[in-house]
């Protein structure tokens, strides 16, 4: 940090006077969590907003708090029922939390959300920033939100250059914002810093001449806004390719769960080839003949389906569908199951094989 030691204290006295001056009058950002003091529907927001843009996820909160209005009912609910609802969302390890804690809190505790920060962030799939958005928001307590806004807001004003992803960076932002944090108001000040950086100090043409820190900012008083924040860290994205083999006999169609630790566990899919490179029909046929992905039974190709494409953070999905009809419903090796083709509207698949699906009217 390179301010002087008098300004950088000043506005530290002043930074939540400002901001909450700022929320008072000038945040017209509008979401139907805000103000909610509902454990339940705080926790079901921030999971929900996890890696995931407020307007996807505002549908997803509103399908999940009518279908699920408490914690009972989402603990009661059947897996797949719960996925089916989830589908689309992506980062489905997310979901799997979610009804673990959810029968959790509604088995153990029965229904009553933990009111402190150590035992809400003890729960599965609750880090220190969702933990502390739920104790600001639904118990009022003093612990600071830090998400990518705040991190994006502290950087640019207190020019901090350290990479928000590094261990140290972490614990410089996590201190500053604890810092500054309005105790008497906890709830206030983390929706405001956090709608501050959502519709002020955006990642991309943020609005320097409206912003009530400009004075202050060292990144736009130094023209170095789009420098800020420092990530370290370069993803690297693979890329996979997937051959889904559609077994098909009259109206129905064969399709299997995925488990293991791999992306779309508990989803539903067909029966699959992967490769760490793009190959031919010809090849495919030799590969799911060689293991006996369709068993012993007599199959014919009727279409291969051009490339469909998934991006998720660190992966690219390219994957071609072989629809394939059988003379039987045989048993096949992978434990999966039969269904008819109207039914398949029932089942949660990733977003790449629903678009196989919308594209050949089956869903």
């Amino acid at each position: 940090m390179h301010l002087k030691a008098s300004a950088k204290q000043e506005l530290e006295k002043r930074f939540s006077i400002l901001l909450l001056k700022w929320n008072r009058e000038r945040n017209s950002r509008k979401m139907p969590w805000k103000g909610e003091k509902d454990p339940y529907k705080i926790w079901l927001s921030e999971i929900i907003l996890q890696q995931t843009r407020v307007e996807q996820g505002l549908e997803y909160y509103n399908n999940f708090t009518r279908e699920y209005p408490n914690i009972h009912q989402l603990a009661k609910a059947p897996d797949d029922q719960v996925f089916k609802l989830w589908e689309g969302l992506g980062y489905y390890t997310r979901c799997r939390n979610l009804i673990h804690t959810a029968r959790f809190i509604s088995q153990e505790l029965d229904g009553k959300f933990p009111d402190n920060y150590i035992a809400i962030k003890a729960l599965k799939g609750i880090g220190p920033y969702t933990a502390a958005a739920i104790s600001s928001f639904a118990f009022n307590l003093p612990h600071a939100v830090v998400d990518g806004n705040v991190f994006r807001v502290l950087a640019r004003i207190f020019n901090i250059n350290e990479p928000v992803d590094s261990t140290n960076g972490k614990k410089i932002f996590n201190e500053m914002a604890d810092k500054l944090l309005d105790r008497k108001l906890p709830a206030q000040y983390n929706q405001a810093i956090m709608d501050f950086g959502a519709v002020i100090c955006k990642p991309v043409n943020p609005e320097c001449e409206q912003c009530v820190f400009n004075k202050y900012c060292h990144a736009f008083q130094h023209g170095i806004v789009d420098q800020l924040p420092v990530k370290e860290k370069k993803i690297r994205i693979k890329t996979r390719w997937f051959y889904y083999l559609v077994p098909e006999h009259k109206t129905h169609v064969y399709i299997r769960q995925r488990q293991g630790k791999d992306i779309w566990q508990q989803l539903f899919e067909f029966p699959l080839l992967e490769s760490h490179q793009e190959i031919d029909e010809k090849r495919i046929r030799e590969l799911a003949k060689k293991n006996g992905i369709l068993g012993k039974s007599n199959y014919k190709v009727n279409a291969v389906s051009p490339f469909f494409k998934q991006q998720l953070s660190h992966q690219t999905i390219r994957a071609r569908f072989l629809q394939i009809s059988l003379s039987s419903e045989v048993s096949l090796p992978d434990g999966g199951q039969w269904v008819g083709k109207n039914q398949l509207d029932r089942f949660a698949f990733p977003r790449i094989v629903n678009q196989y699906l919308q594209e050949q009217n089956l869903i």
